[in-house]
């Protein structure tokens, strides 16, 4: 089948707050549009709290979200939890943390055979396929009878990663599978899902802070803030010429490589104080980073602005972007 293989519409999360019937709640993720293209590695980035992993988790109907979902041709938040279930099996999420996202009750032979069980594996094959996806991660198949107390937090991840593509997925959403793993292990981590995208003809949705990781493995790049998409665009575009002033501080913030210059970004920093975010319970009349914009004006203050065209590729959400020419 042709065109993208996610499409969502007008996609919304609130969070609710109680106060009873009618209460509206707070506002997770604003009305969302956002395509994802077949074989393609997607990457979102932001700070914490800006609505990255609510856009994941949406995403694959992990929470409760208003709008439209269209996988590989298929609406799926109108669809029941039979027909979610057998939908389930193609696309998957891998969590964040590895010390807290597997059972440590179950041995990895046992986390493993669950999963295939579900997908109709007969019980005679789910062993040897158990240790081929160990294998296929990077572990031996001593590890199919231990428990996951057993392994370091880079190891445990990759346990969480077969555990993902025991389904066979088409899609499997990566939700900062890096940042709770030690410096020395990340780019382990982060070569074995690349090369499991390209063995499997994966589609891949990155969740990260880190836009100068993702800006060397994205083909695209979506920038969040505040619940709002405010930029998307080509991986190599964003990282060299940015049109949304949030990406370009994102790109500013970005540690350079040497000590003195790394002291000098500190001593900025230190200087300019905490940054405060608007708040969810009040959120402001118009663009959310017009507070913390050099650029802002009347209008940013007083009308959100929407996502729109960029003369350089991709989509910015921004009554005044950069780099125009």
């Amino acid at each position: 089948m042709t065109g993208p293989l996610v499409q969502i519409e007008n996609l919304t999360v609130r969070y609710p707050l109680g106060g009873g019937l009618g209460a509206r709640g707070v506002l997770g993720l604003a009305p969302t549009n956002l395509e994802v293209q077949r074989g393609e590695l997607l990457a979102i980035v932001g700070e914490s709290g800006s609505g990255k992993t609510t856009l994941g988790r949406a995403m694959l109907r992990l929470i409760p979200a208003e709008g439209a979902i269209h996988f590989d041709g298929t609406e799926i938040i109108g669809l029941g939890r039979r027909e979610l279930a057998q939908m389930r099996s193609r696309m998957q999420m891998i969590f964040q943390d590895p010390y807290s996202s597997l059972n440590p009750q179950k041995t990895v032979g046992r986390t493993l055979s669950e999963v295939l069980a579900h997908v109709g594996i007969p019980r005679a094959e789910r062993r040897a396929r158990a240790e081929e996806l160990l294998s296929q991660v990077g572990l031996g198949a001593d590890a199919y009878p231990r428990l996951p107390r057993a392994f370091s937090g880079g190891q445990r991840q990759r346990i969480a990663i077969a555990r993902a593509l025991a389904t066979g997925p088409d899609l499997v959403v990566a939700d900062e599978p890096v940042s709770a793993l030690d410096v020395s292990v990340q780019a382990q981590v982060v070569n074995l899902l690349l090369d499991l995208k390209a063995e499997r003809g994966l589609t891949m949705v990155f969740i990260s802070h880190d836009l100068g990781l993702v800006s060397a493995i994205a083909d695209r790049i979506g920038v969040m803030y505040f619940g709002r998409l405010v930029e998307i665009g080509p991986a190599a575009r964003l990282s060299r010429s940015p049109a949304h002033p949030y990406t370009a501080l994102l790109n500013d913030s970005m540690p350079p490589p040497s000590v003195a210059a790394a002291r000098a970004t500190l001593e900025a920093a230190a200087q300019t104080g905490a940054v405060e975010l608007p708040s969810l319970m009040d959120p402001p009349r118009g663009c959310p980073f017009a507070p913390r914009c050099g650029h802002a004006s009347a209008s940013c203050r007083e009308t959100p602005p929407a996502l729109h065209p960029h003369p350089a590729g991709g989509l910015v959400a921004c009554h005044h972007p950069l780099n125009t020419d």
